[in-house]
C-alpha cells in the first residue's frame, strides 16, 4: 500500500471510529497519521498500541477501537496458512476428536500465537454453514459447538495437576488458568469469524452490525442483561461529574440583585451618575427535585437507572422525594435515604411499594390524581418536578388537567421519555397530549440523561 493509500485507509479508519462513538477529534487524526512514520506498520502490536495511544482518552473505548482495528488493519487476508491443522485428506467431513486433542494439547501448552492459528484452522473448517462455490458463511457458534472447550476442563485440569489433590490453592490457579485460555479462543474465533465476513461484506457493514456501542449509547429500553453491570457503572462517575460542573455553574453565577442604596451613594462622587453599580452578594438556591416514575415492566430499566442517578445528585438538591407509580402511586423516598445501597433500593421498591391498584398495568391518569390528592405539598414553587415514563397509558385517561395543576406550581417540569421522538403519538402513547402540558425531552441512553441533568439546577 502506498503512502497516499496508508493515510486514506487511516482516514477511513478515523471515521469508522467516530461512527461507533469513540471522540477522535482532527488534532488526534493528526498524530495518528504521524504514528504512521514513527512505528513499524508491519509489526501489528506497535501500530495498534502506537495509534491507541493518541486516539483513545478513555478506557472505555478500548474494546471498541481493538474490534475495529482488527477490521481495518487484520492480520492477514484471506484463509492463511494452515499452521495448526493438518488438512483432511479422508474426505470433506473434518476429524472432530482429532481437532479436539489438538485444541486439548494447545490449551495445556498456553501458546497464544499457536492457539489463534489453531482458531483461524477451525473457523475454515468447522465454521462453515452450508458452502457454496462462490459464496461462503462462517459463524463462531458452529466452530464453539463443535470444539466444546468447557467440555476439556476435567481432562486439562487432570493433566495440569498430575495427581495433586483437589480442592486446594492449585486447583483454583489450573482452574483460573485453563479458564482464560478457553476465553482467549472464543475471542480468537469471533475475531477470525468477523474477520472472514468482512472480506466478504465489507468493513462498513461489519462495523455497524457488530460493534457494540458504548455503555452509556446503549438505549434503556433495549439493554439485555449483560449491559446492566456495565450500565450501573456509569451512573455513580456520572453523577460525580455533573454535581461537580453543576456546582461550579452555581458559584460562575452571575451578581444578585442591585443594592441601589449603596449604588446612589457611589453615585455622589461621580456627579450623581451611577458609573458604578453595587449588588446584593449572590446566593444561589438549592431546589427541591420531586421524581415521579413510573415503574411498570415496559420502561423498568429506565427507571431504575434515573432513579439512581436521582440518588446520587442528592446534595446538589436540598431535599429529593421520589414517587414511584404503575396505576396508582406511592411515595418511595424512604429506599433511597443516605447511604442506602442503591442496588438494593431499587429491588426494596419492587417488593414493597404500594404502585398497583387495579390491573398492574400503566395508568398515568389514576397515578397523577392520586400524587396530587395524597401529597398536594410536594410540589411548590421551588420544586423542579420530573416525570419519568414512556406516557403509554393502555388507552385510559390521561390525566392531563391534572399534570398541569402540578406543572403550574412548580418551579421547573420536564418528562424524560425513553422511547425515540419519532414513536411519540403511536398507537397507546399519549406523548404528543403531555408534550402541550409539560416539556417532554427524549431520554433513550445515559449519555441523553447526563445531557438533560445540566439542566435541572439553573444558575
Amino acid at each position: 500500500m502506498t503512502a497516499p493509500g496508508l493515510l486514506d485507509h487511516l482516514a477511513d479508519f478515523v471515521r469508522a471510529l467516530r461512527a461507533a462513538g469513540v471522540p477522535v477529534g482532527v488534532s488526534e487524526g493528526i498524530d495518528a497519521a504521524a504514528v504512521l512514520g514513527a512505528v513499524d506498520v508491519l509489526d501489528r502490536r506497535q501500530l495498534r498500541e502506537g495509534l491507541a495511544a493518541v486516539v483513545v482518552k478513555r478506557a472505555v473505548y478500548r474494546p471498541s477501537y481493538d474490534a475495529l482495528f482488527d477490521l481495518w488493519w487484520p492480520a492477514l487476508m484471506g484463509e492463511g496458512s494452515a499452521g495448526g491443522l493438518s488438512p483432511q485428506a479422508d474426505g470433506p467431513q473434518p476429524d472432530v476428536e482429532a481437532i479436539r486433542d489438538e485444541l486439548a494439547r494447545l490449551l495445556l501448552d498456553g501458546d497464544d500465537e499457536a492457539l489463534r492459528r489453531f482458531a483461524r484452522d477451525a473457523v475454515t473448517r468447522l465454521g462453515q454453514a452450508d458452502p457454496v462455490p462462490g459464496r461462503q458463511s462462517f459463524f463462531s457458534y458452529r466452530v464453539l459447538r463443535a470444539l466444546s472447550p468447557d467440555t476439556l476442563v476435567s481432562r486439562l485440569l487432570d493433566a495440569l495437576l498430575a495427581g495433586a489433590d483437589r480442592g486446594g490453592l492449585a486447583e483454583q490457579v489450573a482452574r483460573q488458568t485453563i479458564s482464560d485460555r478457553i476465553a482467549a479462543l472464543r475471542t480468537a474465533i469471533e475475531e477470525e469469524v468477523r474477520r472472514r465476513v468482512a472480506e466478504q461484506r465489507g468493513r462498513d457493514n461489519v462495523a455497524r452490525t457488530t460493534i457494540r456501542p458504548l455503555a452509556e449509547q446503549i438505549d434503556f429500553l433495549r439493554a439485555q442483561q449483560q449491559d446492566l453491570a456495565a450500565l450501573r457503572r456509569t451512573v455513580a462517575p456520572l453523577a460525580r461529574r455533573l454535581a461537580a460542573r453543576l456546582a461550579a455553574k452555581r458559584r460562575r453565577g452571575r451578581s444578585g440583585r442591585l443594592d441601589f442604596r449603596r449604588t446612589v451613594r457611589a453615585s455622589l462622587g461621580t456627579g450623581g451618575v451611577p458609573i458604578v453599580t453595587h449588588h446584593r452578594p449572590h446566593r444561589p438556591h438549592k431546589p427541591e427535585l420531586v421524581v415521579l416514575c413510573d415503574v411498570s415492566g415496559s420502561v423498568a430499566g429506565f427507571s431504575h437507572f434515573t432513579l439512581m442517578l436521582t440518588a446520587a445528585l442528592r446534595e446538589q438538591f436540598s431535599r429529593v422525594r421520589a414517587f414511584a407509580f404503575v396505576d396508582t402511586c406511592d411515595e418511595v423516598s424512604r429506599f433511597f435515604s443516605p447511604g442506602a445501597d442503591l442496588l438494593d433500593a431499587t429491588q426494596r421498591l419492587s417488593r414493597e411499594a404500594d404502585v398497583v391498584w387495579f390491573d398492574g398495568h400503566s395508568d398515568y391518569g389514576h397515578a397523577f390524581e392520586v400524587f396530587a390528592e395524597r401529597w398536594p405539598e410536594a410540589v411548590g414553587p421551588k420544586t423542579s418536578l420530573l416525570v419519568l415514563g414512556d406516557a403509554r397509558t393502555n388507552y385510559r385517561s390521561p390525566g392531563t388537567v391534572t399534570l398541569k395543576g402540578l406543572v403550574a406550581r412548580s418551579r421547573h417540569a420536564y418528562w424524560l421519555n425513553p422511547e425515540p421522538r419519532r414513536q411519540w403519538g403511536a398507537g397507546d402513547s399519549a406523548a404528543d397530549v403531555y408534550s402541550e402540558v409539560i416539556e417532554m425531552v427524549e431520554c433513550r441512553n445515559a449519555e441523553q440523561l447526563g445531557a438533560f441533568v445540566t439542566r435541572l439546577l439553573p444558575v
